[in-house]
């Protein structure tokens, strides 16, 4: 069974606690590059741009293919999230959940 639309904004809204400029910020570091799978840019560094463009836009004015990719990158934080490292601090984990807008120190997060 599918999420409504807004079941996703309510999760968007508590989970992706990262702001527009402080993700750019985070996509353009080293650490953000270094994690991912794929040659070229990862899909998790994609989906930060993505993301960003998504955290731009008003509410009404999202297209179907952007609710489709805030329902994923929700998916994405609560399956990841739940796999927490001993280590998690500067981890590939910490970086790849900032990839994709989550900062699991920052607001919200989910390994305090």
């Amino acid at each position: 069974m599918s999420k409504s639309r807004d079941d996703i904004w309510d999760e968007w809204q508590a989970l992706v606690n990262m702001a527009p400029k402080e993700l750019e910020n985070w996509l353009e570091t080293e650490e953000s590059k270094s994690v991912g799978a794929g040659d070229g840019e990862s899909k998790g560094h994609r989906s930060g741009r993505r993301i960003v463009e998504i955290k731009r836009t008003n509410k009404d004015d999202l297209s179907d293919d952007q609710w489709d990719h805030m329902g994923k990158v929700v998916g994405y934080i609560n399956r990841h999230g739940a796999q927490v490292p001993d280590e998690p601090k500067g981890s590939d984990w910490a970086y790849s959940m900032k990839n994709w807008g989550h900062d699991p120190f920052g607001k919200n997060g989910v390994a305090r």
